[in-house]
């Protein structure tokens, strides 16, 4: 993904803990959430974070509803973060976001998958990094030296 190439580890770190929220996303009802959701969202997050950043406070509002429920969500997620200690700077957050915004709007002419092409690469990169934890868990952990019959 070109979009994570210019990302510092802290903005990183941000960028994979926006795109895991992202993939465990469902929209409420029969709306479907597609790509330039997904971009709209995190650009209209970015834009929002980045004009506090200069001392402004307006939210930008996304077009769409499940974009608008799905910034509801991150913004949460941020707030939530920052409750619980972790120091986030506006600026790096947007960053990561920035890098969010692009890739949802690129993926899709480099990649099959149509509209939710960031999406299902998202997806199955989450997937891809679950399973690799698995296995890296189930390696570590001694074996058991109770005998069941």
């Amino acid at each position: 993904m070109p979009a994570v190439q210019h990302l510092n580890e802290r903005q990183y770190q941000l960028f994979a803990l926006f795109n895991a929220h992202i993939a465990r996303h469902t929209p409420e009802g029969f709306v479907r959430l597609v790509d330039d959701d997904v971009a709209d969202a995190a650009g209209s997050m970015a834009a929002t974070l980045e004009t506090a950043a200069r001392g402004v406070i307006y939210e930008h509002a996304p077009q769409s509803l499940p974009a608008q429920r799905l910034a509801t969500e991150l913004k949460g997620l941020l707030e939530q973060m920052r409750e619980k200690g972790a120091r986030i700077f506006d600026s790096e957050a947007a960053v990561a976001l920035r890098a969010i915004e692009r890739g949802a709007r690129e993926t899709r002419t480099r990649a099959e998958g149509g509209d939710v092409a960031y999406l299902q690469l998202t997806s199955r990169l989450m997937q891809l990094n679950r399973a690799t934890r698995h296995d890296t868990e189930s390696a570590a952990r001694p074996a058991s030296s109770l005998i069941i019959p």
